[in-house]
């Protein structure tokens, strides 16, 4: 009786999905290591997505566009990395976790890429507040990412978001 739980197919199944992920160095959509660079960037939006407060609906569903569109993720997925990022982001005490990652994963133009996408995530309600400028400043200064470009991103996003508010302030 122990011995066919112990052989059945459920146990062959799992041993080569086992083998395959090793094998293919693949991973279920579903599960972000720690060092991904998906889980980072996710974590900065979730910090982004938060600093007014709570996360609002029309936050929450912007942030799932966004990591939906860019990592090519489906619902479930988006929502396990959601659920890890927001942890992350609990337990960090600043960015550099974060950006540290992002600088040894991404290239120059990745890491544009990625404060686009907090730019993207800030207009979601339509406005900047004081603290997000400060945030983005703050994380595109640790992504390498010059004042100019971090600027030109944000006239862009905002131009896109049809917002008026594009200007630099505190940014």
């Amino acid at each position: 009786m122990a011995r066919e739980r112990f052989a059945g197919p459920d146990m062959l199944d799992d041993l080569r999905r086992f083998f395959a992920d090793l094998i293919d160095d693949k991973k279920p959509q579903d599960q972000f290591a720690e060092n991904d660079y998906r889980r980072a960037a996710a974590a900065l939006l979730v910090h982004i997505a938060t600093l007014d407060g709570e996360l609002t609906e029309v936050k929450r569903r912007k942030l799932h566009t966004i990591l939906e569109r860019e990592f090519a993720l489906d619902a479930a997925a988006t929502d396990a990395l959601i659920a890890e990022a927001a942890a992350d982001d609990r337990e960090a005490v600043d960015f550099y976790h974060f950006t540290s990652l992002l600088m040894r994963t991404l290239d120059e133009a990745g890491r544009l890429h990625i404060v686009e996408m907090l730019w993207e995530m800030v207009y979601a309600d339509g406005k900047v507040s004081e603290f997000e400028a400060n945030v983005m400043w703050r994380v595109a200064d640790l992504l390498a990412v010059s004042s100019r470009d971090r600027i030109a991103l944000r006239e862009r996003v905002a131009a896109a978001a049809g917002s008026g508010d594009a200007g630099e302030g505190a940014a």
